[in-house]
């Protein structure tokens, strides 16, 4: 008789929380550390590029994590977690990335941060490129237009593997890649505010990431054997807003826009549905004698984020209407949203996992997946913040019903799981995490971490390896 029906959550399953070195950590000037492009952006991502920096923005200080980590350990320790995603500054190892040697200075802190990790048996996920490059590329070389990043990156990601090989295993190559279509700057180094950032531009500058990710994954398989490397992007199902067949083919394109980038890390090489995109669209991706050879260097895993589903519609007016949402999709007129106007789909969650699972028969991993509220602290000095309980519950029902559908799931790594402030706003208010911090938008606060109701429940969810969940 079958047992897969009665399977829950695997007993390897890795519990955790997930952060940003440019969300949490602040301290942007020191230890060596360059600029880089969070650093420049005071409003988020779809805020205005102001560089040099006017003033002190959010960001710079951000949580403060970089001098208070022990202490979020311990308290990430104490709710349970087995896993910890976050990043590597960038620059903070090569301050301007073009550099020869590193920043010793900033190899020591991501040191004591691992040795912190080691002590309370959290294991370290850690994301090579999170938003975080160093503006000097930026600025000098194009970003990711340029081939020559290929190289710099190559040599952070040789520094890192080879420092860090007897405390990391589990390796992200660049968050959320697909988003380079929405968000060119933060994403690829681009400043759309300084040229007209064409198709063809995006997609080289792609191409040079593909190259990237994939020259990581062979060396860090080198260095540090028994190393699993993933891909990540950003999930976002999109489902036919009628069953008008024109609605279900834009929605297949639609999808094929975001499936692209994890076609090419987890099969390696180009889809075929991309030439016809290509063709019409009138781009020529110039690749070198090697790059085909080297993307054959596919990833261990599929990582993704997961926040809310989208619809998609040949209605040309309703598209022009939905250019005002996150992400220019189609409102599902059947999803609540939350209040910053993201979908709340939880069955959409399972439904990626499966697509992901019949599409790539890779093991899965959920990086990101959170509610962004303004939560309050009451007068009992108490944040009850039931509403991310029930969105972050009914989110893990849907991973345990993928798991009895017969998916690989590696773990899931809940976002903010100490506030941070918001990739997409710049605000701290918007705020994720089962730790509440004493920060502000105005830049008050006094750093204070708080436990929410939901550090709690989270804790329960871990100890009973998810049987509360339902």
């Amino acid at each position: 008789m079958s047992t897969i029906n009665n399977k829950i959550f695997p007993e390897t399953f890795l519990w955790g929380g997930a952060l940003a070195a440019n969300q949490v950590e602040g301290a942007y000037k020191e230890d060596g550390k360059g600029l880089s492009v969070a650093d420049v952006l005071p409003d988020g991502i779809w805020g205005p590029i102001v560089y040099p920096p006017q003033g002190e923005y959010l960001k710079h200080q951000a949580v403060d994590f970089y001098h208070r980590y022990k202490e979020d350990i311990a308290l990430l320790a104490e709710m349970g977690l087995k896993c910890l995603r976050t990043s590597i500054a960038w620059s903070r190892i090569f301050p301007k990335g073009d550099e020869e040697q590193p920043n010793e200075a900033g190899l020591k802190y991501y040191d004591d941060l691992f040795d912190e990790l080691a002590k309370y048996n959290i294991e370290p996920l850690i994301t090579l490129s999170h938003y975080e490059m160093p503006i000097h590329l930026v600025e000098h070389y194009g970003g990711w237009t340029n081939r020559k990043v290929i190289t710099f990156f190559e040599r952070f990601a040789k520094t890192v593997f080879t420092r860090y090989k007897d405390k990391v295993k589990y390796w992200l190559t660049f968050n959320e890649i697909n988003m380079i279509l929405h968000a060119p700057f933060i994403a690829g180094g681009i400043r759309p505010d300084q040229i007209n950032v064409t198709d063809q531009i995006l997609y080289q500058a792609i191409h040079h990431q593909f190259v990237a990710s994939a020259s990581a994954v062979k060396i860090c398989h080198e260095i540090i054997p028994g190393s699993q490397v993933g891909c990540m992007i950003a999930g976002l199902p999109l489902y036919p807003l009628s069953p008008n067949p024109s609605d279900v083919l834009e929605a297949m394109k639609l999808e094929r826009k975001n499936l692209f980038f994890a076609d090419v890390q987890a099969r390696g090489y180009y889809p075929s549905y991309i030439n016809r995109f290509f063709e019409e669209n009138n781009i020529t991706i110039k690749m070198e004698d090697g790059d085909e050879s080297i993307l054959k260097n596919t990833v261990d895993f599929i990582s993704f984020s997961y926040y809310m589903s989208g619809c998609a519609t040949a209605d040309e007016e309703l598209n022009i209407q939905s250019r005002a949402n996150i992400l220019s999709t189609v409102k599902n007129p059947t999803l609540p949203s939350s209040e910053w106007g993201w979908q709340i789909d939880p069955q959409g969650l399972r439904y990626t996992l499966n697509a992901f699972y019949d599409r790539y028969q890779k093991p899965l991993f959920i990086t990101e997946n959170g509610l962004g509220a303004n939560d309050v602290v009451n007068e009992n000095g108490e944040i009850v913040d039931d509403y991310r309980i029930s969105y972050l519950n009914a989110h893990l029902n849907e991973v345990r019903e993928a798991i009895k559908d017969g998916v690989e799931v590696m773990g899931y790594t809940s976002w903010g799981c100490i506030d941070l402030v918001s990739q997409s706003t710049g605000e701290v208010r918007k705020r994720y995490g089962f730790i509440y911090v004493d920060r502000h938008d105005n830049l008050t606060g006094s750093f204070e971490r708080i436990k929410k109701k939901s550090f709690n429940w989270y804790k329960e969810v871990i100890s009973s390896k998810g049987e509360i969940v339902g």
